[in-house]
């Protein structure tokens, strides 16, 4: 391996000379640094491999992530508010860290072997993770908090694991294509197809198989299963090794320098005493401070410290980002929702099928995943086709378009999830069930299916929508972090989430402790998580109305917005 790994560096600090012929892939070698060759390199070949890591790496994250919170709840005995709180704020943190890995492997360490050293670190991490759940919890204190900080510790070498491969595996496995190629671009677009179903699928399998094993076999058993399929994909991942293409990049980190670059001169020349632009090309009319990055100071030029007009440009496309990423955070709390507060919901109702069968309660967010399995092949093949006969855009919707109705579909989410809990509560109450909180309340889970539908249908719109659209609006060199960035709207939403607990754990435990009149009530059929729903419902219709007017004022990349013939449609929205 470190054979492989000195022979992409040298061939990354010397740009090979390609001859012209159609085997050979253009800026991209093979793992022993010369030319790649289409014949034995690249393509499905290597994509396979990749995938198949993906799946077993989405296996052992959802393996750990999804039944969380009945972990926490449960052996570790914290209550409801903590448990949420803690699972918020680790799920925040696993979607941040994506935009330091993608900085890190585009600057530093590349995709292969940031894969390698996140595989590796997974491994650590779950193992640790099993080894804290297999300890024995004695009667004395010390074994327990040392069990208690094995557990968190753990948990946190995962999200920085996760933060670094999960940016890097797809584009890597994206690599292996030519976008020059034609034959080869249209199977690249084919790929991000399958991974899209293959993630799917893996955490499907994981919400069926292993959250059954973790509630009714062993929770150590639960938890090694995903460390062992880390280990499968990592050694996986070396075998395909000779079948992969690296491509040549001598600029790392260039796109992050020029953007830092010109809001540093435009500071610097906030205030010119004697100035000329340094080009007469037309600007682009927003943030026009940032044109100042392009005025001559005396003695700039010779110190060659003034931007090109590119350079500016790229520094607004990234700008024009915020107010999008800002008004969608709102979504990033209610994507915390399914994988605590429903997942404790369905734990007091009926999930019996059989007598000798229960269905467990985490297994429920299988509907999410197999409702994106279902709705995006409707989505690409009747949705797609409708709107593109309407708006004249290939792609039928706009980005900001599909996002926007993604976000709405949430609110409904979240309101059915409202009135379904009130009758849960109705119904304990109508039972005598409310101070029984370990007996079910007779009513059947399936009652929460269409707030899971909904949810599914949601992220159709606004999760892959929001994907879309971070990558395809960022400047070339920054793509990764585009990826991740996307996924920094999930983390805060995440963080969000767990400070908004926080707040109304204390507004309305007035009596503090564990008040009965508090939301978040460890006895659930005392608990109002009825009036959270609906409060998130309120907050995700404002935060739809700020996203429509911040979407109403944004200007596509022009490049993007490739229009039907005889179209006059707008570049907005």
């Amino acid at each position: 391996m470190a054979a492989v790994l000195a022979n992409i560096s040298e061939a990354t600090a010397e740009t090979p000379l390609l001859q012209s012929n159609d085997d050979l892939v253009v800026g991209n070698v093979d793992y022993r640094g010369r030319p790649a060759r289409r014949s034995n390199s690249g393509e499905w070949a290597s994509a396979c491999f990749i995938l198949v890591v993906e799946m077993a790496e989405r296996s052992a994250y959802f393996g750990i992530s999804a039944n969380l919170i009945t972990y926490l709840t449960g052996p570790l005995g914290q209550t409801t508010a903590t448990a949420a709180k803690n699972v918020n704020a680790w799920s925040g943190t696993s979607q941040l860290l994506p935009l330091l890995g993608g900085f890190v492997a585009d600057s530093f360490l590349g995709r292969y072997r940031s894969i390698i050293i996140a595989s590796l670190l997974y491994i650590m991490g779950i193992g640790l993770l099993t080894l804290s759940v297999i300890i024995p919890s004695f009667k004395s204190d010390s074994p327990l908090q040392l069990q208690i900080i094995m557990f968190f510790f753990s948990l946190y070498i995962i999200a920085v694991a996760q933060g670094l491969h999960k940016p890097c595996v797809q584009a890597f496995g994206a690599d292996q294509f030519d976008e020059l190629h034609p034959d080869e671009c249209r199977a690249k677009s084919s790929f991000f197809n399958w991974w899209a179903f293959g993630n799917s699928v893996a955490i499907i399998i994981t919400l069926l198989v292993l959250t059954y094993v973790q509630d009714y076999v062993n929770w150590g058993l639960g938890f090694g299963i995903p460390c062992l399929l880390m280990v499968f994909a990592l050694v996986f991942f070396l075998i395909g090794t000779r079948t992969y293409r690296f491509r040549i990049d001598v600029n790392h980190g260039e796109g992050f320098n020029r953007i830092r670059c010109v809001f540093v001169e435009a500071a610097r020349n906030w205030r010119p005493s004697s100035s000329s632009v340094s080009s007469t090309n037309e600007q682009s009319p927003q943030f026009k401070f940032l044109n100042k990055a392009l005025v001559e100071t005396d003695g700039s030029n010779e110190d060659k410290k003034v931007c090109c007009i590119k350079e500016v440009e790229e520094a607004k496309a990234v700008l024009k980002l915020f107010p999008i990423w800002l008004s969608c955070l709102v979504y990033g709390i209610l994507y915390s929702q399914p994988a605590t507060l429903f997942t404790k919901q369905g734990l007091t109702m009926s999930r019996s099928i059989s007598s000798r069968f229960e269905v467990p309660a985490a297994s429920l967010q299988c509907i999410i995943n197999a409702t994106m399995i279902v709705f995006i092949p409707a989505y690409d093949r009747i949705l797609v086709p409708f709107t593109r006969s309407i708006t004249k855009r290939p792609t039928g919707l706009t980005m900001l378009q599909r996002i926007g109705i993604g976000i709405f579909l949430s609110v409904l989410s979240m309101s059915i999830a409202a009135v379904i809990e009130k009758k849960r509560l109705e119904t304990a109450k109508a039972f005598g069930l409310v101070d029984k909180p370990g007996m079910i309340v007779p009513m059947s889970v399936a009652w929460l299916i269409p707030q899971y539908l909904l949810f599914g249908m949601s992220e159709s719109f606004a999760f892959v929508g929001l994907q879309e659209f971070f990558y395809d609006q960022v400047p070339n060199e920054l793509k990764s972090t585009g990826v991740a960035l996307y996924l920094s709207v999930m983390g805060v939403g995440g963080f969000l989430s767990s400070i908004l607990i926080s707040v109304i754990e204390k507004v309305t435990n007035s009596g503090g402790g564990n008040d009965e009149d508090g939301w978040f009530c460890d006895n659930l059929n005392k608990a109002h998580l009825d009036y959270f729903y609906w409060l998130l419902a309120g907050l995700a219709a404002f935060s739809l109305a700020v996203f429509v007017c911040f979407a109403k004022s944004y200007v596509y990349s022009r490049k993007q917005l490739l229009k039907l013939p005889d179209s006059t449609t707008s570049d907005q929205v």
